[in-house]
């Protein structure tokens, strides 16, 4: 078959329906095999049954006819009778020999050379008045010189080789006809995940609604095989698409509700300063003041929404930090940012790789948040130790610590607990953490410290053990 055939054939049509069409055209292939083999079986073994009928016969002939005048040629001339012996001969090694004018039997040169025993006796098949004979012509047993030809009509066998091969023809129509029919049911039983799974996919297309499901019936979900698996998979991812939406819908939620009051006070400062000539100088110096730092709160929300948007670190710029050095100047900058604040630094050498300016991101934003936390005069207290296989800093304060009921949220985006609300801050510091956290491959995890305040650990696995 042709590629542009194949492809005419099969291209436009369904799957279940290629399934079936191919399922059908593998068993004809096998089955017509079979029943060629099983025609030429029969046509040999029916043959072969005649033969061995010719020789009983030829042999009882042979025992008839010892003795037999040398001018008499033809022993039995009925061979338009299906009854065994049909038709008989004798035929002499000389053709000019006496009593041949008579013969029934074609006689060929063949014939001549097994009268004279330079050849063996033979098989052929032969036509009279128009019907299909078997012939033996054999070496006449105690006479030479002379042959012995027994012929018997085989149109009864030619007639069951074609009932065989009509009834075999039947059966291996029947058998594609029914493996097609089979085959397109199981296709179809097989691939209706398929089906299911194309459903959904253009529901979901159609709607933009993730939401929905390829719905499997208790005996699918058992069968665990690769369209079952495939579906479930297909479910799982989405599931993931349904959080990943739901997520940024949140996000856009949380991000229009925070930028809405920021937006508000500088538009009112903004205007306020379009009217500077009904402001006194200390009302102007306020107004541009509280503009200067609302523009900066904007500034900086809208530039960690976009570092929130980074899901994985660039990596050309990884590379091996030193986590201790790191933290020593994290912290020396966090000292500056809060002077009433007292920082302790207690670190070990250990080595990382990692983006320089994202990992001293993350720390800052530990830092800054024990340090809006803790009261003046408390203490932070930062701790870098190094395990077999793993690197772990502690970031401690001295605050109120984190609550029951604050302490799954502290890490989402826009979550602040009601000790927070009071301060600066848009709620993005720990969840930028997290995600710098998980981008190097590290667990960040927020806990109650056992005599107070809160304990954030930053937990790395160093390759090697270094």
């Amino acid at each position: 078959m042709s590629g542009g055939l194949r492809r005419r054939l099969l291209g436009r049509r369904p799957l279940r329906a290629r399934l079936a069409l191919v399922t059908a055209a593998a068993v004809a292939l096998v089955a017509f095999g079979v029943l060629a083999a099983a025609y030429v079986v029969i046509r040999y073994e029916l043959v072969r049954q005649l033969d061995l009928q010719l020789k009983q016969q030829a042999g009882t002939i042979a025992q008839q006819a010892h003795g037999t005048p040398p001018g008499k040629g033809v022993l039995f001339n009925q061979c338009v009778w299906r009854a065994a012996p049909a038709c008989a001969q004798i035929v002499p090694a000389d053709p000019t020999a006496p009593g041949q004018q008579d013969l029934v039997l074609p006689v060929t040169g063949a014939a001549r050379r097994v009268a004279a025993g330079t050849l063996g006796p033979y098989f052929s098949d032969i036509t009279h008045d128009g019907r299909p004979m078997r012939m033996l012509t054999t070496p006449l047993q105690g006479e030479k010189g002379r042959a012995l030809q027994v012929a018997t009509r085989s149109d009864t066998v030619d007639l069951g080789v074609r009932q065989a091969g009509m009834y075999l023809g039947a059966v291996g129509g029947v058998g594609v006809l029914l493996a097609a029919v089979l085959g397109y049911a199981a296709s179809r039983t097989s691939l209706r995940p398929v089906t299911r799974l194309t459903a959904t996919a253009e529901r979901i297309a159609a709607t933009r609604d993730p939401a929905h499901r390829i719905e499997l019936p208790p005996y699918e979900a058992r069968r665990q095989d690769e369209i079952t698996r495939l579906a479930t998979s297909f479910n799982t991812m989405l599931g993931e698409l349904e959080e990943a939406v739901a997520a940024q819908r949140r996000l856009v939620a949380d991000a229009s509700h925070e930028l809405r009051t920021p937006l508000t006070a500088l538009r009112t400062n903004a205007e306020l300063l379009a009217r500077a000539d009904r402001l006194s100088t200390a009302q102007r110096e306020r107004a541009a003041q509280a503009l200067g730092r609302q523009l900066r709160e904007v500034t900086g929300m809208v530039n960690d929404l976009i570092e929130l948007a980074r899901d994985e670190e660039p990596q050309p710029l990884v590379e091996q930090v030193r986590l201790d050095r790191l933290a020593e100047r994290c912290v020396a900058g966090a000292r500056g940012h809060w002077p009433a604040t007292v920082f302790t630094v207690d670190v070990s050498e250990v080595t990382v790789a990692g983006v320089p300016a994202r990992l001293a991101r993350l720390l800052s934003n530990l830092l800054d948040n024990a340090a809006k936390f803790s009261p003046p005069g408390a203490m932070v207290e930062v701790r870098l130790v190094r395990t077999a296989g793993s690197a772990e800093l502690t970031v401690r304060d001295h605050g109120p610590g984190i609550s029951a009921e604050d302490l799954p949220y502290v890490f989402d985006r826009f979550y602040r607990s009601r000790q927070a609300r009071a301060l600066p801050g848009s709620g993005l510091g720990l969840a930028m953490a997290r995600q710098i956290a998980r981008a190097h491959g590290a667990g960040l995890t927020a806990e109650q410290a056992a005599t107070g305040g809160a304990l954030f650990r930053l937990a790395f696995p160093l390759a090697g053990g270094r």
